[in-house]
């Protein structure tokens, strides 16, 4: 997995690490004994194997493996985020028992639609169910806090149920306090058909799986039919509904997608000269990296070949990475998650459209932008609302 493997003896210790970049990098430190392996990562490596690695100080408690130490293996990196997947990767198969707590990983937050229930809700959750279940998620999100309140907002404009557990309808029963505010069907005592439910439940579904553009388009064709017709009165008032609904989906992050359709593709600074590194993402897992050269490339005809294609070409040279269980995928959310919520993020990512297409000429950008240590460009797509201009 780590692409340098140098042998370490404490007589040849200057010229060993005056050999190693001082750069950044993930690095495993291997005795001949049967003892662990020590690995981190770093930003200058040479720095700190001189640190572990050098003379031991009398009276010192700094942990000193000079006289462990029999192998060096370790892989440059070009960014916080390589180094931090790298990591996981080499601990992950290092320590397959508590990798998890080395790394302090915490599972995002994600809205979770329960489809193998009889009657579907809505929750927030950390934990994905199995494999080829029924059941879809949302996310991830910054914070359960932010998860829970847009599904408590998004719910606000429809009736599906918000109750927890399976429901056995029955007419004699009372009702909650959403079936007296006509905020839910309430099929708990048979307040609508099986068939009005599970339409209702489409409803939402596509509701989150648009990131609330269905509704809004819904709400607006509505809102246009009634001014078309005169009906100024309910015209108003489904502009109201419009008006309400504008902020929930303004909360809405960027990153957040179903995410069995979350595919994107991450540009980070590169350990190779002239480069960049290209991560893809599908369905929430992370493959990489992928060096992407920002020199011309030429083609036949003495043509220089289009930065669009050249993508396309190194990403497909990127294989897909394959979830081994639902765990995993819930583990490359995670790193998702820290990286992009971070106030100081380097790099960027474009995710793909509904059909699978990324944004080409914005990756383009993009690409040259991180190579050249530039800002992220700020992209807020904004809903023009007709009535407003």
């Amino acid at each position: 997995m780590l692409t340098h493997r140098v042998e370490f003896t404490p007589e040849r210790n200057a010229e060993v690490v005056s050999a190693v970049p001082a750069a950044p990098a993930v690095f495993l430190l291997r005795g001949e004994d049967p003892s662990e392996p020590y690995v981190s990562k770093t930003a200058n490596l040479r720095r700190r194997l001189t640190r572990l690695l050098g003379s031991a100080e009398e009276r010192s408690k700094k942990l000193n493996l000079r006289q462990r130490v029999r192998w060096i293996e370790y892989t440059p990196t070009g960014s916080n985020f390589e180094s931090g997947f790298l990591l996981y990767k080499l601990l992950w198969s290092t320590f397959p028992k508590n990798y998890r707590d080395r790394l302090r990983l915490r599972f995002a937050p994600l809205v979770k639609m329960h489809m193998e229930n009889e009657y579907p809700r809505a929750s927030v959750t950390t934990r994905m169910g199995r494999a080829g279940g029924r059941s879809l998620y949302y996310g991830p999100f910054p914070s359960r806090t932010a998860a829970e309140k847009f599904a408590n907002d998004s719910l606000d404009f429809f009736k599906m149920r918000r109750c927890v557990g399976d429901l056995h309808p029955d007419p004699k029963f009372p009702g909650c306090i959403y079936s007296e505010m006509k905020m839910c069907l309430a099929p708990c005592f048979k307040g609508c058909t099986d068939e009005e439910y599970a339409a209702e439940v489409k409803h939402v579904r596509d509701y989150f799986d648009t990131g609330g553009n269905s509704l809004l388009r819904e709400l607006s064709a509505e809102r246009d039919r009634a001014s078309t017709n005169l009906d100024f009165e309910n015209a108003a008032a489904i502009h109201g509904r419009v008006e309400k609904l504008r902020p929930v989906l303004g909360q809405l992050p960027e990153i957040v997608h179903r995410v069995d359709r979350l595919v994107g593709v991450i540009i980070q600074p590169s350990a190779e000269s002239e480069s960049v590194a290209l991560f893809r993402i599908d369905g929430g897992r992370i493959s990489g990296p992928i060096a992407f050269s920002v020199q011309p490339q030429m083609i036949a005809g003495g043509k220089a070949q289009s930065m669009e294609s050249r993508v396309l070409q190194r990403l497909a040279a990127l294989p897909a990475e394959s979830a081994h269980s639902t765990l995993e995928t819930m583990e490359h959310l995670a790193i998702l998650q820290r990286w992009f919520y971070r106030s100081s993020r380097v790099g960027e990512i474009f995710f793909a459209d509904h059909r699978g297409i990324l944004p080409l000429r914005r990756v383009v950008r993009g690409i040259s932008r991180v190579y050249r240590g530039e800002k992220p460009e700020v992209d807020e797509v904004k809903y023009i609302d007709p009535w407003l201009g």
